[in-house]
């Protein structure tokens, strides 16, 4: 069994701004770009994972994708 690493979640940096029309690479659903999320190991602040969170258009329930699978809408 391998020992877990202690994390903590923060608020990463925006790849857009705020409210950019983002498109998820593998689903195809596209929303607004709210903020990412990161989860850092929390003795070398080591990141483990970055989530995108987006909200449909025209509001809704936000879902989350892992950073690097959105890319702005044409």
């Amino acid at each position: 069994m391998t020992e877990r690493v202690p994390t903590t979640l923060c608020t990463g940096k925006l790849p857009y701004p705020a409210g950019t029309l983002v498109m998820d690479r593998i689903s195809e659903r596209t929303g607004h770009l709210v903020y990412v999320l990161e989860e850092r190991t929390k003795e070398k602040y080591k990141l483990i994972s970055s989530q995108a969170f987006m909200r449909p258009v025209g509001g809704g329930i936000e879902w989350d994708v892992p950073l690097e699978r959105i890319r702005p809408v044409d």
